[in-house]
């Protein structure tokens, strides 16, 4: 990103597709699924920004805000070894009114 603010940077169309790896479908993203809101996991290196555009690229909808979220790894044990799961980000998306995100069906 640029140092002025006021410069647009767009994310190029790989980019786009990389940023939205896959909804997160859970109870907890079912209910606030009323607040007209969504939940994707995307890259740690991912923006707010980047995130608004990616999804109002790919869903044809007009996204109002954008919470994130980073989600430390747990340490697991794996077949008697100690490991640790990666660390992911998450980030709820703000619908406007009247529009709607299925996230049953793919892109």
């Amino acid at each position: 990103m640029s140092k002025y603010s006021y410069v647009k940077v767009r994310p190029s169309q790989e980019r786009i597709y990389e940023l939205v790896r896959r909804p997160l479908i859970t109870e907890k993203t079912t209910l606030i699924s009323e607040h007209n809101q969504v939940a994707f996991q995307v890259p740690l290196d991912a923006n707010k920004k980047e995130i608004k555009i990616a999804v109002e690229t790919l869903f044809k909808v007009k996204v109002t805000a954008v919470n994130t979220l980073r989600v430390k790894g747990k340490a697991k044990m794996f077949r008697g070894r100690p490991g640790r799961r990666d660390d992911i980000k998450k980030a709820i998306v703000t619908l406007a009114e009247g529009d709607t995100i299925d996230v049953t069906t793919g892109v």
